[in-house]
């Protein structure tokens, strides 16, 4: 994937999500709206959706420096840094596990608050992709079942799981409030 295009995807879909997630009331914002993964009695709110979209994206820069700096289990999600494998099981209970601890720490910040984390997280992101050579974007991430596996379709994936994140949110009926 080109560099521009990436950038342009990240940009053109943060600007949509802002706008989008902008036009809900405060009883839409931080509503309760879907049981957490890792504990079903924890309920996230519209909000705590954008705020998790930060999390993920520092997750993936950081996987990609570790990858460029010669880590070799950069992703660290199909298997540990000893080499055991982890059943989906286990991926998927430490990934709640990680995204809850998140969403607890973040819960009840205010729109304004909530955007500056996924600006923060946005600018790791195009500081990461400025540095990138070509070759680079188009290398595979090992371990990595986002996008393509490239880096650059991992980078360009964040714009994606903010859409994933608002259909959530829509299903389950952040616009009926």
């Amino acid at each position: 994937m080109e560099r521009w295009v990436i950038e342009k995807k990240l940009n053109d879909d943060r600007a949509w999500l802002l706008e989008t997630y902008s036009r809900l009331s405060d009883e839409q914002l931080f509503g309760d709206l879907t049981p957490s993964e890792h504990d079903p009695a924890n309920y996230w709110s519209a909000l705590d959706h954008l705020a998790h979209l930060a999390l993920i994206e520092r997750n993936f820069a950081a996987m990609i420096r570790r990858h460029v700096g010669g880590h070799p289990n950069p992703v660290g999600l199909r298997e540990d840094d000893q080499g055991r494998p982890r059943t989906v099981e286990q991926i998927m209970a430490s990934v709640h596990a990680m995204t809850e601890e998140w969403q607890r720490e973040h819960h009840g910040k205010s729109f304004d608050e909530v955007v500056a984390l996924g600006a923060a997280a946005r600018a790791v992101t195009l500081q990461l992709l400025s540095e990138l050579s070509d070759e680079q974007l188009n290398e595979r991430l090992p371990g990595a079942p986002w996008a393509d596996g490239t880096i650059g379709g991992v980078l360009a994936a964040n714009a994606d799981h903010g859409r994933m994140h608002w259909k959530w949110a829509k299903e389950a009926g952040v616009l009926d409030r």
